[in-house]
């Protein structure tokens, strides 16, 4: 049992820890919140699809940096240690969303202004591709026994509280702002108040301990040896990478995606869509905790069999339902819906990723599978479903992308096992999963 002095350390080291990974999220939501606004201030084109497009495309291209992200930053990490990467990671992060906050747009730099996005986001993604990787290891290591899940769960809790965030500092600028005026420069204000943020956040970064078990390894691999431990076991990132497929697309349909599908698909009002997605993050944010003391429990591959193969029955259906009559109330209960697919799979998903890994490289490790999903999948799910439904007329085909992911995860829950008994001697920590 903790005393009440080891436990209010704890509960500050998961602040800490946690909030370096609200301010990744908060600037991710706010460019999928305000991708048509992105799309008309610096990428101008002859159709409101062909400007929305390119902007949802620079939303992806930051995921397409997060792989490298995952095998530079997450070396780094595994060598250097938890709290030097944690703060490295937020100041490229701080100085990415600064780029997209401060550029001015095409009408003043022209074919520059849009350049300096792109490279904005791929310096986000770069830091974001080791930023939720990192952060999951630090709580696992500093969790208590029998309690991986729980601690790791606060990792994407924290998200979620910067979907809320930045859903409700939207919901009040369409209050306040008429749509010229949100046009023209109000879509920069959550963007100037999370640069506003990012000091705040660093001073908490930088008053974290190292992690005991980080201290006690004897051994710290060179860049060449997380290189070589990773390909040696590249079963396991694959796997991890098909695991991590249905969290990342479900998270990005219910929160980035939501305000664009519901203005441009379903025509309802941005505030109502604002508000649903608001309402999407508090539910997250109940459902990690207990997906992950859930998994603590029961074990993480019942919840990881479960979750997906609900969906499958589910998704599409849920979709078709909502397209023909659309209606906030419809809309609201489908993604509470979706929330809870998210926040129990999630919830049993990352510890079972982080004990998966190799001690040596578990940063490296944990962040290029999960980063591999999110590049192919989830960064993308704002672009690719908007392509879909143009391309087919179906506004429901969200729901088809949904059970594409959670097919991709049901099949790496049923092997996960058998990879897991087979990988055991490598990997102790497995085990317990």
């Amino acid at each position: 049992m903790l005393t009440a002095e080891e436990r209010r350390a704890k509960i500050g080291a998961v602040f800490r820890v946690s909030s370096g990974n609200f301010l990744e999220m908060y600037d991710f939501m706010v460019y999928g919140y305000y991708a048509s606004y992105i799309g008309r201030t610096f990428f101008p084109a002859e159709s409101e699809f062909a400007s929305l497009m390119l902007s949802l495309a620079t939303f992806g291209a930051g995921y397409l940096m997060r792989p490298l992200g995952a095998l530079l930053l997450g070396s780094y990490i595994d060598r250097k240690g938890r709290r030097a990467g944690l703060i490295l990671t937020l100041a490229l992060m701080a100085v990415g969303t600064m780029t997209i906050a401060l550029t001015p747009g095409y009408a003043v730099l022209g074919p520059v202004a849009p350049v300096l996005v792109v490279l904005g986001r791929l310096l986000q993604g770069l830091s974001a591709g080791v930023e939720l990787g990192g952060v999951s290891i630090y709580l696992s290591e500093i969790s208590t026994p029998g309690n991986r899940g729980f601690y790791c769960s606060w990792q994407s809790a924290s998200q979620q509280v910067a979907v809320m965030f930045a859903a409700l500092i939207g919901v009040a600028l369409t209050m306040v702002l008429p749509p010229e005026e949100m046009t023209l420069w109000g879509w920069r204000v959550p963007l100037l108040i999370g640069c506003l943020i990012i000091p705040l956040i660093l001073i908490l970064r930088r008053s974290l301990q190292e992690t005991e078990e980080f201290q006690h390894r004897k051994h710290r691999p060179s860049g060449r040896e997380v290189l070589s431990i990773i390909a040696t076991n590249w079963r396991l990132v694959l796997l991890g990478m098909m695991l991590s497929v249905m969290t990342t697309t479900t998270f990005y349909l219910i929160t980035a995606y939501t305000p664009t599908f519901g203005r441009q698909a379903l025509h309802l009002a941005v505030q109502d869509n604002l508000l649903v997605t608001l309402c999407v993050g508090f539910s997250n944010f109940l459902w990690l905790p207990i997906g992950g003391a859930l998994s603590d429990r029961i074990g993480r591959r019942p919840l990881l069999l479960l979750i997906p193969t609900l969906a499958l029955l589910t998704a599409y259906p849920a979709m078709s339902w909502l397209v023909a009559e659309p209606t906030f109330g419809k809309l609201l209960m489908v993604e509470l819906w979706f929330s809870f697919f998210f926040g129990i799979y999630n919830g049993a998903m990352i510890p079972l990723l982080a004990e998966m890994m190799p001690a040596e490289v578990r940063t490296a490790g944990f962040s290029l599978a999960f980063s591999l999903a999110t590049a192919i999948f989830g960064g993308f799910t704002p672009a690719v479903c908007t392509y879909l439904i143009e391309m087919t007329g179906n506004r429901a085909s969200p729901g088809l992308w949904l059970s594409l992911a959670a097919a991709i995860s049901l099949t790496a829950a049923i092997a996960v096992r058998r990879v897991v008994n087979a990988t055991e001697q490598q990997v102790p920590a497995l085990a317990d999963a």
